[in-house]
């Protein structure tokens, strides 16, 4: 430990009160030596000041005399405070260093780098680490002393919005690292300037000024700007740049920044904004396409505003017009090129000069009345050749058309697609009335949905065709002026309803499958492709219930409408039918029965009237023939009650002979028979 060394002055102070106390003393000795030589008798009282060695101690005053000498000399200190120290000693690691306490203090020689040279007396300032460490060592740090007094100084700087110089060190993420005062602070990169700055690394190794516009006490963290300083000399020049503007008026500025929907330029101080519609006549889709960052260029003041400090620029008006000075040969009815540079939903514009720009409406793009979409034609980029319709220049408008490049397919449309012929198509659409057909570029007609099929029936075209697949049509009908044809696909075939006409009449039974039950119908598959219709009460089976969907059962036709493209069906008609048809042959028996009885009583012979009664019989025997003959060309399934018709017609002949032999008997052999009554004709007046 380094004990403390007093300067000569305190030495001679204390040497000089050491001396007087010195000869004091004996003095007080020899005066009580005296008085005790006089008193023999009385031994010489004790004097407890005095030591063994006869010296006496410090009086009261002596004491408070030496004890301010002492605290001249001595000072109490605490610890993570700041003092003042003074460089009694250097070595090649420490600096030893005399801050007034009992011990000297050690700092490490690396804490005096930033200083050129040191040498013995400089005094520095330190903070007091600890009084004494585990050595009994007093420890100081002047690295920490500098950053709590640059701390307090940058407290203070925030606080009275003062300007603090610093040293760039580094470049960091977002910013660079600034030494402020021997203390690190952060300089975000757009605190810098106050136009965007692309590369930091040009600032580091520069020493600038700046303003602390943020400090963070818990963390001790330090925010610096340079661009506040740049921003409060701009304040100033805005003020008076704005009072010396004018609209028209030409100046000169730098394109501090670009975005999509414009650019700003740096006016000297102040910013305006050059929209991208103000940069060129013509259509750009980027302001990086003319101007770049940096660049100086002359601008036109449009408009400003004094109280918002907004200024709008313009670039293009330094040109002439395009329009003003059109190319020769700009007129209607003349061919032009140019490029697409937009699409929208109603059209295109295409340019054939900078500045100058024409309409393609999507109805000028093909002679077909159905209208697309006009991406399906041109996209942005696209070089075409386009025919001017109509020129406004006053207006500067303009309207182009690509269709009237090709022949209108319209003009002899008769001749190539007359009624009756038959094309193949695209199918383009898709409605709920019918689907459009494309025969060709600009000629497209409407299949209705009614002539898609004879025998179904179809409820949206989907079912039937998708789109874009090709399919084969004839024409129905040509509208020339209105630009319009009915087509048709069914017609390809003949009517087969003139054919299902005989295969489907009238009570004929055919086996048909239950497809779809309706609330109030269901939908039967009959033979040949055909769909026929049962009301729900003619589904109603023998044993009471009705027939399921997918069941295979007999119906028998109750209506054709050739017309409606229609056939009702029954089920319930079948077996209802044959009931009553069991019924009737069981009386017909009975009948005939009592007829042949009557005859044998009567023992009546065969008369002319008989022999006129078996020549009709014959002819409605050819007659049944020749129609049983036709009936062969029909399916089986179509003769299935021919049995029991033969039935009926054989006891209808017989019925009618009867009936001819009573009536050629005399009326009165007729009065003479009692059994008359009961002839087979008054049995079927009974029934």
């Amino acid at each position: 430990m380094t004990e403390k060394t007093n300067t000569p002055q305190e030495q001679n102070e204390v040497e000089n009160v050491a001396t007087q106390v010195a000869e004091e003393a004996p003095k007080k000795v020899s005066k009580k030596s005296s008085e005790t030589a006089d008193s023999t008798l009385e031994p010489p009282a004790f004097d407890w000041s005095m030591d063994d060695q006869g010296f006496g101690n410090y009086s009261e005053d002596e004491k408070k005399e030496l004890e301010k000498l002492y605290d001249g000399t001595l000072s109490e200190i605490n610890e993570n405070t700041l003092v003042k120290g003074t460089i009694v000693s250097i070595t090649d690691k420490d600096v030893v260093l005399n801050i007034g306490f009992k011990s000297d203090g050690l700092v490490a020689r690396t804490e005096f780098r930033d200083l050129a040279a040191i040498k013995i007396g400089d005094e520095v300032e330190v903070m007091i680490e600890a009084k004494e460490d585990r050595l009994g060592q007093l420890v100081l740090s002047r690295k920490r002393a500098i950053s709590e007094r640059a701390w307090e100084n940058i407290v203070a700087a925030n606080e009275n919005d003062t300007i603090v110089e610093g040293y760039v060190k580094t470049r960091t993420k977002g910013g660079l690292v600034v030494d402020v005062m021997g203390m690190d602070a952060f300089l975000p990169g757009s605190q810098i300037d106050i136009k965007p700055i692309r590369d930091y690394d040009v600032y580091v190794g520069q020493t600038m000024q700046f303003k602390v516009v943020k400090i963070n006490q818990l963390f001790k963290n330090v925010v610096i700007s340079h661009k506040a300083l740049i921003e409060d000399d701009i304040e100033a020049q805005k003020s008076d740049i704005l009072s010396k503007l004018e609209k028209g008026q030409v100046l000169e500025g730098v394109v501090k920044n670009m975005t999509s929907f414009g650019v700003f330029i740096d006016l000297g101080g102040l910013d305006g904004l050059l929209h991208i519609t103000d940069i060129s006549w013509g259509r750009i889709n980027h302001p990086e396409e003319v101007l770049q960052l940096d660049q100086k260029i002359n601008v036109v003041v449009l408009d400003f505003d004094d109280d918002k400090k907004r200024i709008s620029l313009g670039l293009k008006q330094l040109a002439a017009h395009p329009w003003d000075s059109l190319p020769e040969g700009i007129e209607v009815g003349a061919k032009v090129k140019g490029k697409i540079v937009t699409v929208a939903d109603y059209g295109a514009f295409l340019e054939i000069a900078p500045g100058v720009e024409g309409l393609i409406h999507v109805s000028e793009m093909s002679w077909s009345q159905h209208l697309r979409n006009p991406q399906d034609f041109m996209k942005v980029g696209d070089e075409i050749e386009a025919v001017i319709l109509t020129l406004d220049k006053e207006e500067r408008k303009m309207s182009l058309g690509i269709k009237q490049l090709y022949p209108d397919p319209w003009v002899s449309i008769e001749e190539k697609y007359g009624v009756g012929s038959k094309h193949t198509g695209v199918v383009r659409n898709l409605t709920n009335y019918g689907l459009f057909v494309e025969l060709e570029e600009g000629v497209d007609g409407l299949v209705h949905v009614s002539d898609l099929s004879w025998s179904k029936k179809i409820k949206h075209p989907s079912e039937f065709v998708k789109k874009d697949q090709e399919l084969e049509v004839v024409v129905l009908e040509v509208d020339k002026e209105n630009r319009r044809l009915s087509l048709g696909h069914k017609q390809l075939e003949d009517n087969p309803w003139d054919t299902f006409e005989d295969l489907f009449p009238i009570d004929s039974e055919h086996e048909g499958t239950v497809l779809k039950i309706a609330d109030k119908s269901a939908v039967v598959a009959l033979p040949y492709g055909v769909e026929g219709y049962a009301p729900l009460r003619q589904l109603k089976k023998e044993d009471g219930n009705n027939a399921n969907e997918d069941e295979v059962i007999a119906f028998r036709v109750i209506e054709f409408s050739k017309e409606n493209r229609r056939i009702t069906v029954s089920h319930t008609a079948v077996w209802k039918e044959d009931e009553r048809a069991t019924k009737v042959e069981k009386k017909e028996t009975k009948s005939s029965s009592k007829g042949s009885k009557k005859a044998v009583a009567t023992g009546e012979k065969d008369t002319l009237g008989d022999l006129d009664a078996l020549s009709a019989l014959k002819l409605q025997l050819d007659a049944q023939e020749q129609k049983a003959t036709a009936k062969k060309a029909a399916p089986k399934k179509t003769t299935k009650k021919a049995e029991p018709k033969a039935e009926e017609t054989t006891e209808a002949v017989t019925e009618e002979k009867a009936e001819t032999k009573v009536k050629a008997k005399p009326a009165e052999k007729a009065k003479e028979t009692p059994e008359a009554p009961e002839t087979p004709e008054a049995d079927k007046t009974e029934e």
